[in-house]
């Protein structure tokens, strides 16, 4: 099965966020500002803008349900209220 899932998310390995920029993609450890927070956003979204595997990202985010981060380009709140529309 693990082999499965490795294969499963080859799509990892050609992702724009990897290297140092990834820190822009989930909330410091500390309490961060509002604009801070959107800054930070607006940062990572830019870089997933012109990333090759965000549709497969976005969609792994959505299947497992990631409670944290950008991923595919949007937020925790982005992709809830994104699987709200498919269900509802």
């Amino acid at each position: 099965m693990a082999m499965r899932s490795a294969a499963g998310e080859a799509w990892q390995a050609k992702a724009a966020c990897r290297g140092p920029q990834s820190t822009a993609f989930f909330p410091p450890a500390y309490a961060e500002r509002k604009d801070e927070r959107l800054e930070r956003e607006t940062r990572a979204k830019s870089i997933c803008a012109g990333c090759i595997v965000r549709e497969e990202c976005l969609d792994y985010a959505i299947r497992i349900r990631e409670p944290h981060g950008i991923w595919g380009g949007l937020n925790e709140v982005e992709r809830k209220q994104l699987l709200d529309r498919r269900v509802g």
